[in-house]
């Protein structure tokens, strides 16, 4: 997204003026109104060429660690400023500790928490921001910083748990790609011209393995570059409005994957609206938020289209059902937590549920690719290696 540089007036009438990554300029221009900011000017920055900066992000996990820390802090009764101050003082990530640094001036100057944060949108989310304003304008920021780290740390353990599901089978099929090919185009051709001064009749199997290694060295240089592209448009396909669409809608439809990056979009919704509601977000902004961390194009429009029934009067369980994303169970649920009062906690129960579910089918699908990998390697290098040995036995028996 681009990054603006505005300028505005506070409620007071003071000039402020930062910088902010946003949609757009009308984006901006509400997110700040929320703020209680009138602007009067925005300019994009312009794209600046740079070198790569590896390592110099702030992750989920700092940022869980730093949560967790500073409600320790806030429960003890230190006060704000001089837990920032530790805080950023101990802060072994140099990026995160400028914003905490950042953060602890604006304070210090007379910004509210929530507002100083709000400034480092790559450090700070627009839920942590405004549960952190929740729990300043209610007197319980001690709980809401105990509550969001619960939720960060539950969140960063729920992308561990789809790491885990993708990284070993895309890892083998990657090396297995990668040996094969190997093979095909550097050690088969050595055997094709042994063959070919031999004389030999070669076998069907023997014909086509080497046909398939001329083609390789033939064209490898042109394959490698259409597969450059077709995974770069394929990026660039996933960014455009409906392009984002159709590849989740596929993801959300795939055999195995597609069931459990359900039940990974139905955790995330009910543990981000529970910690919300239970933080004293009112629910439209909280369905607001929830659908821009759901990680789905799919369930981010249901929930939007939620939302909009919501504002309109019905309750949440109803227009939830209609969407066909979530499932029964799911929506019954949380039909009962809005008739008992109780939804946060049925939210949690829900995600805690969910997050099992998905703990389990992860162990379950691992379980279940290391043999089917073993078989698929197996029998892709196996038949290679007997379909180059089988002209060889010809000949031995020949000469037998």
């Amino acid at each position: 997204m681009p990054t603006y540089a505005w300028k505005g007036r506070n409620a007071s009438g003071s000039v402020q003026e930062g910088v902010l990554t946003s949609a757009n300029k009308e984006a901006l221009v509400a997110t700040l109104r929320k703020q209680q900011i009138l602007v009067t000017a925005v300019t994009e920055k312009g794209k600046e060429f740079a070198l790569p900066k590896f390592g110099g992000g702030i992750s989920q996990k700092d940022i869980a660690i730093f949560t967790r820390q500073f409600s320790v802090m806030i429960d003890a009764g230190l006060p704000l400023v001089q837990c920032l101050e530790i805080l950023g003082g101990q802060q072994s990530n140099r990026v995160f500790k400028k914003v905490l640094i950042q953060v602890r001036q604006d304070v210090e100057a007379g910004a509210s928490l929530a507002d100083a944060m709000r400034k480092h949108p790559a450090a700070f989310s627009d839920l942590f921001c405004n549960m952190v304003a929740a729990g300043e304008t209610g007197g319980i920021l001690d709980t809401i910083l105990q509550r969001l780290s619960t939720y960060i740390e539950k969140i960063v353990k729920l992308r561990s748990a789809v790491r885990s599901a993708s990284i070993y089978p895309v890892a083998v099929i990657t090396i297995a790609i990668g040996v094969v090919t190997l093979i095909l185009w550097r050690v088969i051709p050595t055997f094709a011209t042994l063959f070919e001064g031999l004389g030999a009749q070669l076998p069907l199997p023997t014909r086509i393995t080497i046909s398939i290694s001329r083609f390789l060295g033939r064209w490898m240089p042109v394959l490698v570059l259409m597969l450059g592209l077709g995974i770069f448009s394929l990026f660039r396909y996933h960014k455009t409005y409906s392009g984002r669409r159709r590849l989740d809608a596929i993801q959300l439809r795939l055999p195995v994957m597609g069931m459990l990056l359900r039940k990974i979009a139905v955790a995330r919704f009910c543990r981000t609206l529970g910690t919300l509601v239970a933080s004293g977000v009112p629910i439209l902004e909280g369905l607001e938020i929830t659908a821009k961390t759901s990680g789905n194009a799919i369930v981010e429009d249901a929930i939007m289209a939620t939302r909009k029934s919501v504002e309109e009067g019905q309750n949440l369980a109803d227009p939830l059902g209609e969407t066909n994303v979530f499932p029964s169970m799911v929506v019954q649920m949380i039909n009962v937590g809005e008739h008992t009062g109780a939804l946060d906690t049925m939210l949690s129960k829900i995600a805690d549920f969910y997050e099992d579910e998905v703990d389990e089918a992860v162990a379950n699908l691992l379980a279940l690719m290391e043999p089917v990998m073993i078989v698929f390697l197996g029998t892709i290098i196996g038949g290679i290696v007997i379909s180059m040995y089988m002209p060889l036995f010809d000949l031995i028996n020949k000469i037998g």
